[in-house]
């Protein structure tokens, strides 16, 4: 499915991933999920496979990530510098992603 032509950044919406939950700081280079919201034909997303195999048995249908999800890691705000990611990224990333949904 593709997103929709002519909306530019409407197609898309962010959510910053700032700290795990328990967590008494913030990370010091947070990271940034872009994810689609309108589609080229008005329907919903297919529910991105990965995260749901992330998710495991804890996926829920209804707060399923949809579509093709972007994350990256960046420093300086807002959003002006993305850095490179390591192995130790993608474990921090999947326990986020293994305890939240889509952000609605």
């Amino acid at each position: 499915m593709q997103i929709a032509e002519g909306l530019g950044p409407r197609a898309w919406k962010y959510h910053l991933v700032e700290a795990l939950d328990g967590m008494n700081r913030k990370f010091t280079n947070p990271y940034i999920i872009f994810y689609p919201t309108v589609s080229r034909d008005g329907m919903p997303f297919p529910i991105n496979k990965s995260i749901r195999e992330i998710q495991a048995r804890a996926f829920r249908e209804e707060t399923a990530w949809r579509g093709n999800v972007v994350i990256a890691k960046y420093r300086d705000n807002p959003f002006s510098s993305m850095m490179d990611t390591s192995m130790a990224d993608f474990a921090i990333l999947r326990n986020y992603l293994m305890t939240h949904g889509a952000p609605r």
